[in-house]
């Protein structure tokens, strides 16, 4: 059997502060240069062959990305890829350029990758090449293949040229980490990572990093009432669906949790009794995306030790067809005794979710965050570059966005009223699953969980339009973004979200 987890190390990284002069070339094959949208003259001069390059750079058009590719005329042939940024231009906009320039940089043989922000403040000059590193650490990712040829990796080693100091980069190291594990998972193939060899890898994680493991099989789910679950599960020809829980504690075992983290794990979607058509099924091994952020988070949040105890909840499972498949119109009742009645059952992500939200929002942490590829409806609403955000807090709608555009990952608020559970009203059961209509779809089914949050827990859903881009979202080449994992470290470090008022 393949491995199911990926090398844990990631590209190295060394930085060499100081004049970016002939002698620091000298290692590196590929140098990323970032320069300001106007270039003042007394900067090529601190440029080696700066003057040439100054040149070449004037008769191209402009904005394009790169702005520059040449060569030095060193002994190493050190190929240059330089790019220009504007004052105004936000972090999306700097990981996309970053991104691209990383891609022109590193489409031939693996070699030392340089990276030399020149022309900024200190502080512009952090992050972009934060930026940068960011996007050469997703870029020297290999996401899993079985090909009997092995493609050759991009990006040998990093090296940080030209500051006056050396950067703490701890954080853009976590985040690429969890980010890639993200990818990784998503991108295994369903026959290699079934329920039962995602359990097993989550257990080895545990094992190597420390976090407390339980695995709640669908006996013991039985046991626990989590109807809404199995109902999703009993289309499967085995036992292998489980609600996996996984705790991160930094100091005392016993805490209770501070923040909970919930995905989804459908690791092949069928779309059940309602069968989806070819083109719409060819990727649902994708569709435990969700899942998939929520340990990629808790790998960041671990690796940068944050003193916060974190438990993370995957509900894993297929969607399957068959005699035993749950169907329209069967009434279940879910872990909190609110009955269900089933309308359509490629609307499974709402029923995994909803006794997951139940059993998390008992432990009464102060804040619940889940994450998951939910609906169709939301990326209707605002195509692949955003993921929709919804909350039970509507207050905290301006800082969901805000923290999208701080780290990049960029989030669009939706309401979540009580008014629309009007749409949801059903004759037979206390809630209908979803609409017969399908109208503002992701709006019903972030209403139909809030549901199934308990004591009125901060709760944050983010339905992952974004978890999958062609040609990639800001600083991710690959189509699989990992959306998510540098969204909730910015929500922790950045926003402090753990602070709000209840």
């Amino acid at each position: 059997m393949p491995n199911t987890l990926p090398d844990s190390s990631v590209v190295r990284c060394s930085q060499h502060p100081g004049k970016l002069d002939s002698k620091a070339l000298v290692a590196i094959d590929q140098l990323l240069l970032i320069l300001p949208a106007k270039i003042p003259l007394s900067l090529w001069r601190q440029i080696p062959q700066g003057s040439t390059l100054q040149a070449l750079l004037s008769k191209r058009p402009s904005g394009d990305v790169p702005a520059l590719q040449t060569r030095l005329g060193n002994k190493r042939q050190t190929l240059v890829v330089a790019g220009s940024i504007g004052a105004d231009d936000d972090t999306f906009a700097r990981l996309t350029l970053a991104r691209k320039l990383v891609s022109a940089a590193t489409g031939e043989k693996a070699g030392c990758l340089g990276i030399a922000v020149l022309g900024f403040d200190a502080d512009e000059a952090e992050s972009l090449c934060n930026a940068a590193v960011a996007a050469a650490l997703a870029a020297g990712f290999n996401l899993p293949e079985f090909k009997s040829k092995a493609t050759p990796d991009r990006i040998r080693s990093i090296r940080i040229l030209g500051l006056g100091k050396k950067l703490d980069l701890s954080r853009t190291i976590a985040e690429a980490k969890g980010n890639n594990l993200a990818r990784w998972l998503t991108a295994l193939p369903p026959n290699i990572l079934n329920a039962s060899s995602y359990a097993t890898a989550l257990k080895d994680l545990a094992a190597e990093h420390g976090w407390q493991y339980k695995r709640y099989s669908t006996k013991q789910l039985e046991k626990l009432g989590a109807g809404a679950f199995l109902a999703v599960a009993q289309g499967n020809d085995n036992d292998s669906a489980s609600i996996v829980r996984l705790r991160y504690r930094p100091k005392k075992a016993t805490a209770k949790p501070v923040l909970s983290l919930v995905g989804k794990g459908v690791i092949f979607d069928t779309g059940g009794t309602n069968l989806k058509p070819f083109l719409s099924m060819l990727d649902m091994h994708g569709d435990m995306q969700g899942s998939a952020v929520v340990a990629g988070t808790l790998l960041a949040i671990s690796q940068l030790k944050l003193p916060v105890a974190v438990d993370a909840w995957l509900a894993i499972t297929e969607n399957r067809t068959g005699p035993n498949a749950y169907k329209s119109q069967d009434v279940i009742t879910a872990a909190n005794g609110k009955t269900i009645q089933t309308i359509h059952t490629d609307a499974e992500g709402r029923m995994v979710l909803a006794d997951t939200l139940t059993f998390a929002s008992r432990e009464k942490p102060q804040l619940i965050i889940d994450y998951a590829t939910l609906t169709g409806a939301v990326i209707n609403a605002i195509t692949t570059r955003y993921s929709g955000v919804f909350t039970n807090r509507s207050d905290w709608h301006p800082r969901l966005k805000r923290t999208g555009r701080t780290c990049g990952e960029r989030v669009w608020p939706f309401p979540i009223d009580k008014e629309f559970l009007q749409d949801l009203k059903s004759d037979t059961a206390d809630i209908q699953q979803c609409s017969v209509k399908g109208a503002a779809d992701h709006i019903l089914a972030g209403s139909f969980l809030a549901e199934f949050v308990e004591n009125n827990t901060p709760w944050v859903h983010i339905d992952l339009a974004a978890s999958n881009h062609k040609g990639g979202l800001a600083h991710v080449p690959t189509e699989i973004t990992g959306f998510g994992v540098r969204y909730t470290l910015s929500l922790l470090l950045d926003e402090h979200i753990l602070k709000a008022e209840r």
